[in-house]
């Protein structure tokens, strides 16, 4: 070959790892701006409104009803809850909200919100528990919602401690008799399964855990597809990466799935089958690698978090004799 067309091979063969190497870092700053993008969507606390418009979390008429002007809401209003305060682990003022019962009692439930909810949300179920069941209640604001403090929003992962805290605080209160269920929707329901796989006091009897979800690194893949069209790979393992500088966990260790898979509290799982937020086989997961005793019943016609409203008599019903198993 001559000198000539071995120089312009040459020059072509660099020219081409030029852009083959400009071409990986433009790819790898577009990963990053991906990653700090969708941490700040999602877990950094801030106004929220890509969620507007989500069609897996349209609601049926007979339940957005409940949702929005329910009587339960009245009767939260009503209620004269002792505001509590507690500094969580890391230095956090967090908010919760406690009613005693009617008649004095042992029973507590502590209930816990979703994704950009607040305590007073719990009220649809709180309701239930105190005028039908004769419980006290303890509904808290999140880390990153409503009063409590914190900059970004923790998935459960980090408020599976908070939980901790509020039922050490509850036994403090109540005395070592003090016997409590943990009851969580959504985020809160991945919250108290998180918490199930830690070392719990004695005095939580059992776990209630509605519309959870296996993992958050899980939720955010089913998610990426569906609201994004988006692949898993490689924004989400950056964006895990993101969450663990800025906020202290990453999105493979906040993981329902690998909790109860450590849990010694019994857990009752409950999903609706036409849940596309949460996929139903997420529960289904969850309760097939639970370690301790664990029950599920899913609920047709039922989207996200909807199972309370859309049948509320079988609810209860499935409820009521999984927490009489376990509750003097």
């Amino acid at each position: 070959m001559p000198s000539f067309l071995r120089k312009v091979t040459a020059l072509k063969k660099k020219l081409w790892i030029k852009i083959g190497v400009g071409l990986i870092i433009v790819l790898f700053i577009i990963d990053i701006v991906a990653g700090f993008y969708f941490y700040n969507l999602a877990i950094k606390r801030n106004v929220k409104d890509f969620l507007v418009g989500n069609a897996d979390l349209e609601v049926s008429a007979e339940a957005m009803d409940v949702f929005l002007d329910g009587d339960w809401r009245d009767w939260t209003d009503r209620q004269d809850f002792e505001q509590w305060e507690m500094t969580s682990y890391d230095g956090l003022k967090l908010q919760g909200y406690y009613l005693e019962a009617k008649e004095p009692t042992e029973k507590t439930v502590v209930l816990a919100h979703g994704y950009l909810g607040h305590a007073q949300d719990m009220g649809l179920y709180g309701e239930y528990y105190y005028e039908e069941l004769g419980y006290n209640i303890l509904t808290v604001d999140m880390r990153g919602h409503g009063e409590s403090e914190g900059d970004y929003i923790g998935f459960g992962w980090d408020d599976r401690l908070d939980l901790i805290d509020w039922v050490n605080m509850l036994i403090e209160k109540q005395g070592d008799s003090a016997e409590v269920v943990l009851h969580g929707v959504s985020m809160g329901a991945a919250s108290v399964l998180m918490a199930s796989g830690e070392t719990l006091p004695e005095n939580v009897k059992a776990v209630v855990a509605d519309s959870p979800y296996s993992s958050v690194y899980d939720l955010f893949a089913y998610q990426m597809d569906r609201m994004f069209h988006l692949p898993a790979i490689p924004i989400l393992p950056t964006t895990s990466l993101v969450t663990k500088m800025q906020a202290g966990y990453s999105l493979t260790e906040a993981s329902s799935l690998n909790q109860v898979k450590k849990a010694e509290v019994p857990i009752l799982y409950i999903h609706g089958n036409e849940d596309t937020f949460v996929p139903t086989q997420m529960a289904k997961e969850l309760y097939e690698n639970t370690k301790s005793e664990a029950e599920i019943i899913t609920f047709d016609h039922a989207g996200h978090g909807e199972a309370f409203v859309i049948d509320q008599d079988a609810y209860v019903k499935k409820m009521n004799a999984f927490l009489a198993k376990y509750i003097d």
